[in-house]
């Protein structure tokens, strides 16, 4: 599982804040403010978050499922690909796998229930900018008990990419990958530098032309590389 750990001294992404309650907004922005994030926005639906990617340019978003007009999941969508260098990240009290399920599809590079603490928000949004994934580990977990080869969803074309173009040694590093092993979780498993792991990811990701970790969790289990019940 991807651990954020501690926050990564680079340059401070710069965030959209998307959240139709107000105090929800207030209470992210000084949390991230006080950790050394810009937040240059927010929107109160998801049209206005879809809005103010486009005309601020942030680096994340974070995202909440239900806001009226549009909801986040839609929102998300129209960001990644009008803006396919930010990185979304969904922030939700609803701990369920179609909320889960529907925001990866739709290209989230993370997802996070509300009741995060402070610290582990700061460090997931430095984390999604650096262009990895976050997924809380017992939502992993659940996206691999919940979906069996043939139960497809939104994103069932992932089955047509070539899995035979990976090497076997890129082909155990996608399936690790898929139960939320970290870069260094994997290098210890399978006894490779944390280099040689992320190069092997780079790899992947160029072959099967995936955006990110997220992207890898559901080409995992839609392809059957992990079977249901399989512990990460």
């Amino acid at each position: 599982m991807t651990d954020p750990g501690l926050e990564a001294a680079h340059a401070s992404p710069r965030v959209v804040i998307a959240d139709d309650q107000s105090l929800v907004r207030t209470g992210f922005r000084m949390i991230l403010t006080a950790r050394g994030i810009d937040v240059v926005g927010e929107a109160t639906d998801g049209a206005e978050a879809v809005a103010a990617v486009r005309k601020l340019r942030p680096d994340v978003v974070l995202m909440d499922v239900r806001m009226p007009i549009m909801d986040g999941l839609e929102a998300t969508r129209h960001v990644v690909k009008q803006s396919p260098e930010c990185r979304v990240l969904i922030l939700t009290t609803f701990n369920l796998d179609r909320y889960v399920y529907a925001a990866l599809a739709a290209g989230a590079s993370g997802f996070l229930l509300k009741d995060v603490t402070p610290q582990h928000l700061a460090a997931a949004v430095r984390l999604v900018d650096t262009g990895d994934a976050l997924l809380a580990p017992s939502i992993t977990r659940r996206l691999v008990e919940r979906f069996a080869p043939g139960e497809h969803g939104p994103a069932s074309a992932a089955l047509h990419r070539d899995l035979t173009v990976l090497t076997p040694r890129e082909l155990e590093v996608l399936t690790r990958m898929g139960r939320g092993l970290s870069n260094a979780e994997l290098a210890a498993e399978l006894t490779l530098s944390e280099a040689t792991v992320k190069t092997h990811v780079a790899h992947i990701f160029g072959k099967l032309h995936l955006r990110d970790r997220a992207q890898a969790v559901v080409l995992a289990y839609e392809t059957g590389l992990i079977s249901p019940g399989e512990q990460p």
